[in-house]
């Protein structure tokens, strides 16, 4: 892919903005860096950034500024401090936090008369430049389109929207399905141990397994969107709960904690004591998803 070379800032120098400086040096922009506590800058000055020693000067030497930083406490205070430097210029914050967090940062930012791209980074340091890096945007669509071409160095540049909160929240949303992988497979791992199993092992039958289980996805989406949790359904709610209720009971006869799954049995005893045990699983989000206001 072509990319025009520009004249690219990064405000914060921890592992990420390291590697996010790094990408940019490598694909040929002209680099300014900038962190709040010095001496972080000079495997990048070799490559050949250079440093500045304020993010107000390292926002005016560049045609856009990165900036990614520990949370919005930092990145608010980055932008206070350098206020009379932003106008006109453009600001993507890759600073990770809530939709909230992001739309007051847009507003703030938007009153110094500066354009602001959010962005939410689903990947670690190494696989910045990398086929697997995906790095979600919201916000300034002249943004995001004038600079593509460098941030698609970094990893699969995907715009969601102007609200600037939507890359926060689908940022945080994809981590949730991460971290309910990770507990499915902790407290698998868990049983198995109680009897002096090797984890490894028993991964050969698990790693298929869940493979398999993903393709019940798309099913359970159709029904979200359409509210009918009552259609297509193989194995109903009521028989679920009763194979949850095994699994806990097991669970604790192991000695093995129930804290991982014991919430999960609760929503599904919810959804049964309201008459709903013939519809499928995907009922339980009814519980937890947002309360509309009607015609609100």
């Amino acid at each position: 892919m072509h990319t025009d070379m520009t004249n690219i800032s990064i405000l914060g120098l921890g592992a990420m903005g390291q590697a996010l400086a790094a990408r940019f040096v490598q694909q040929g922009h002209t680099v300014t860096v900038w962190n709040r506590t010095p001496g972080k800058a000079a495997a990048l000055a070799a490559q050949g950034a250079r440093e500045v020693t304020s993010a107000a000067q390292a926002i005016a030497a560049s045609d856009v500024t990165v900036m990614c930083v520990l949370d919005y406490a930092a990145s608010d205070s980055v932008i206070n401090g350098a206020a009379s430097a932003l106008s006109g210029r453009a600001l993507v914050n890759l600073t990770n936090g809530t939709p909230a967090q992001a739309r007051a940062a847009a507003e703030r930012t938007a009153g110094l008369g500066a354009a602001y791209l959010d962005g939410g980074i689903m990947a670690t340091p190494p696989m910045i430049g990398g086929e697997h890096a995906l790095i979600l945007y919201s916000g300034s669509k002249a943004t995001f389109d004038a600079h593509a071409g460098a941030l698609e160095g970094l990893g699969v540049a995907t715009y969601l929207g102007a609200d600037a909160g939507l890359a926060s929240l689908h940022d945080l949303a994809l981590l949730s399905g991460m971290y309910g992988l990770f507990a499915g497979f902790f407290h698998a791992s868990a049983l198995v141990e109680s009897e002096g199993i090797r984890v490894g092992a028993f991964l050969k039958l698990l790693g298929p397994w869940m493979t398999a289980m993903m393709g019940e996805l798309p099913g359970y989406a159709e029904k979200i969107d359409s509210g009918n949790h009552g259609v297509n359904v193989v194995s109903n709610l009521g028989m679920q709960a009763a194979s949850l209720t095994n699994i806990l009971t097991a669970t604790s006869e192991q000695g093995v904690a129930t804290d991982l799954l014991a919430p999960m049995l609760d929503l599904f005893r919810k959804r049964l004591g309201a008459g709903l045990g013939d519809e499928d699983i995907s009922g339980v989000f009814e519980l937890i998803r947002r309360k509309r206001v009607a015609g609100g």
